[in-house]
């Protein structure tokens, strides 16, 4: 199933894409320097809390948990006539102070209200994904608006508060003001993933490596978007290809860093001979069989659900900054990190199959002022398969 027919409203935003493959100035996802401006004009702003100096990413810009949290009893998009609070109260939420720390359970939903709030203006709207971290802890957490009809959207012209829908799924975590757990990035005039489409050189440089580095021959392109497949092989003596997501009662703090025991929370996955079988309702760390790069002027996105591929989710986060893997000019030594759960269904992986595709998009004004890195400290560049930051290395 395509984009198109999944995302129409995504699609209908690039009419300014021309149709010779061109992009037009200024079109693009807003980069580092254009969104510090955007706080300085007030289109993003914080008003209870200055904003953090690490805040600002290469092409996003990072959300921190405000004081005002609510737990309900189902998720919900509240709908174009109607605030989030507003529904929040006809759920029956219950609230939370976050100026405490909270325990977030598993298989709960939680609505929190956000530090920024946005004015959106000059045609800009806005795409939300969980950070990486977050998404590694098996944690949904999806943007919502007033009036909004989508999930992780923020439409032209919005003016008004921010919320995050935080449903952990695997383990319960702790929370406090101020943390994030998702980010959100604009873009002008064009959908993620349109315009490169239509640009005649993307599939020129897959084949000159720099997008991807392959273990072996590269995958066929579907239309504008990068294919990657799954290890299942792994490397080094022990063949380490995962962790599996361990049945506990223990939380985690998103606050704190290199901290647990991932034996207490995971089991390894190795030495399966090139086949896995996900079982159905269980939460895996997987890694790409290719290593992915972003090139400076550009941003990249995972496709999280596609059918075709098998009843599965493939990534929770899936948002690769500028800078991603990426060194001298080709892609090298950054595999991308899959955040894997199976609905409905068991199903088996086998090692090189195609699970995920990437969407890239240019950059609004050309490569950012720095880039995910050596620039700022990047918690996942020169990846292998990768737990969260939270946790300690794997013992020897």
């Amino acid at each position: 199933m395509s984009d198109r027919h999944v995302f129409p409203e995504l699609f209908a935003m690039a009419d300014d894409v021309r149709p010779d493959g061109g992009h037009p100035d200024g079109t693009g996802v807003i980069s580092h320097h254009a969104l510090h401006e955007m706080t300085r004009r007030g289109e993003i702003y914080a008003p209870l809390v200055p904003f953090d100096t690490d805040q600002i990413q290469p092409a996003s810009i990072d959300l921190r948990l405000a004081r005002r949290a609510w737990r309900v009893r189902a998720s919900f998009l509240p709908g174009k006539d109607h605030t989030v609070e507003q529904r929040i109260e006809t759920l029956g939420g219950t609230k939370i102070d976050l100026r405490q720390d909270a325990v977030f359970e598993s298989g709960v939903v939680y609505v929190v209200e956000l530090l920024e709030r946005t004015r959106l203006a000059n045609g800009l709207w806005g795409i939300a994904n969980p950070k990486s971290s977050t998404g590694r802890l098996d944690v949904l957490a999806r943007l919502i608006t007033d009036g909004g009809t989508h999930f992780d959207i923020v439409r032209r012209g919005y003016d008004g508060p921010l919320y995050v829908e935080v449903a952990p799924q695997a383990f319960s975590i702790v929370v406090r003001e101020g943390l994030r757990l998702n980010q959100l990035r604009f873009v002008r005039g064009t959908a993620p993933g349109v315009p490169v489409g239509t640009v005649g050189g993307l599939a020129e440089m897959y084949k000159a490596g720099k997008l991807v580095k392959p273990d072996g021959a590269l995958l066929p392109m579907r239309g504008p978007h990068v294919p990657v497949s799954i290890d299942l092989r792994g490397a080094g003596p022990e063949s380490i290809v995962g962790y599996r997501a361990k049945k506990t009662t223990d939380t985690i703090d998103m606050g704190l860093i290199g901290h647990y025991d991932p034996r207490e929370f995971w089991d390894k996955i190795q030495d399966v001979d090139g086949r896995l079988p996900l079982d159905e309702g269980e939460f895996y760390i997987l890694a790409t069989r290719e290593e992915v790069g972003v090139p400076p002027e550009f941003a990249a996105e995972m496709v999280p659900f596609d059918t075709s591929s098998g009843e599965f989710r493939v990534h929770y986060a899936g948002f690769f900054d500028p800078g991603f893997g990426y060194h001298e000019g080709r892609a090298q030594g950054s595999k991308a990190v899959l955040e894997v759960r199976s609905f409905g269904v068991s199903f088996m992986l086998e090692h090189g199959q195609t699970v995920g595709w990437l969407n890239y998009s240019r950059l609004a004004g050309g490569a950012p002022g720095k880039l995910y890195g050596t620039q700022m400290r990047s918690n996942y560049q020169g990846q292998g398969v990768k737990l969260a930051k939270h946790f300690k290395p794997w013992p020897a």
